[in-house]
């Protein structure tokens, strides 16, 4: 008697339903793709250099080449399918990103965008592009940067994207561009310490709401990794073991160190101004959403690159050499880490 109650306890253990775990790598990139400008003049903005009659004769079939060539790097930056979230800086307007997503070679993969508005004097913004598909938009908001006296010129807004994935974790995604090294890296570095501090002060609140959070910080921040508004603001280190949940890493901190590694090249040598920085949630592997230093990659592709004449080796092959037409595509390369997404079926 006890045998057939084992027995059929056993079959029905058999028989209950099993759920299948599916873990799906989803691209995240972002990209300075210096100046990307329509043809057209805003009276509220500076634009005046990008125009046809200007000295740098910024025309439509510019434009339009220009277009082409950024859609063409997200697609190979996607390798087999296109990235998930697309970050994008030195985009002027809304015009600019309804061209790249609907009349570029981009409309075929489906992009939804959404950007900032800052009072930046040239009229540059940030922007998030995303497949509806995998990512469902719950929320986006511009963070205003104050200036710290009445002379200074605006900068970029911060924008915050919130979202959900597929696995329905939440996902929190700040693009950043931060003031430039204009005037010297010790006079502009204010204003720099002031936007991470203002990102710091947004991810605290995160956190204090949920330790937890996930959250991704992506864009052009004018610094390297040991700059203090990198690692002394953020925190934002290489992430090195006990990893807190809490605490920010920077996935491209380590491969920084490296030489000839790099997203921008200046006089010769290169050095990482864009970062990839994500909460320490991101980095528990067994976590339903995560990514680690090994995912995260600088995306060097040869028709990225040109002969750098001057300094020797390779540089980005830019758009302009100052007011200079090369026809290349920016003065940045892309960055990207993948996302592994376990979902549950």
């Amino acid at each position: 008697m006890k045998t057939r109650i084992v027995v059929c306890c056993f079959i029905c253990f058999l028989s209950v339903p099993t759920q299948a775990q599916h873990i799906d790598s989803l691209r995240i990139m972002f990209w300075n793709v210096e100046n990307l400008f329509d043809c057209k003049h805003d009276s509220l903005k500076q634009d005046q250099e990008f125009l046809p009659e200007a000295l740098r004769h910024w025309h439509y079939g510019r434009y339009k080449k220009k277009l082409a060539d950024v859609a063409r790097t997200i697609a190979a930056v996607g390798e087999w399918k296109p990235p998930l979230l697309v970050g994008l800086c030195e985009v002027e307007n809304d015009s600019v990103l309804r061209d790249l997503t609907r009349y570029s070679p981009l409309k075929q993969y489906g992009y939804r965008y959404v950007m900032t508005n800052s009072p930046d004097n040239r009229g540059i913004d940030v922007a998030l592009l995303y497949q509806r598909g995998h990512f469902k938009l719950i929320n986006h908001r511009s963070i205003r940067i104050p200036c710290l006296h009445a002379k200074e010129r605006p900068t970029r807004d911060i924008l915050h994207v919130t979202g959900v994935t597929l696995n329905l974790d939440t996902l929190h995604v700040f693009v950043v561009h931060t003031p430039s090294r204009s005037g010297g890296q010790k006079a502009s570095e204010p204003r720099r310490l002031q936007v991470a501090q203002i990102i710091k002060d947004a991810t605290d609140s995160l956190f204090q709401t949920s330790p937890d959070s996930k959250i991704i910080i992506m864009g052009d921040f004018n610094d390297y990794p040991h700059n203090k508004s990198i690692a002394m603001v953020l925190g934002a280190t290489a992430p090195i073991p006990p990893l807190k949940t809490n605490k920010l890493y920077n996935l491209l901190a380590s491969q920084s160190k490296q030489k000839e590694v790099g997203s921008y090249k200046y006089k010769g040598e290169w050095g990482l101004l864009d970062q990839l920085i994500v909460s320490g949630a991101l980095l528990d592997s067994n976590g339903s959403t995560h990514t680690s230093e090994e995912m995260a990659h600088i995306a060097r592709l040869t028709f990225l690159l040109t002969e750098d004449a001057k300094y020797g080796g390779v540089q980005p092959f830019r758009t302009y050499n100052g007011m200079r037409y090369q026809g290349g595509l920016s003065d940045h390369l892309p960055v990207y880490l993948d996302l592994k997404v376990k979902t549950q079926f």
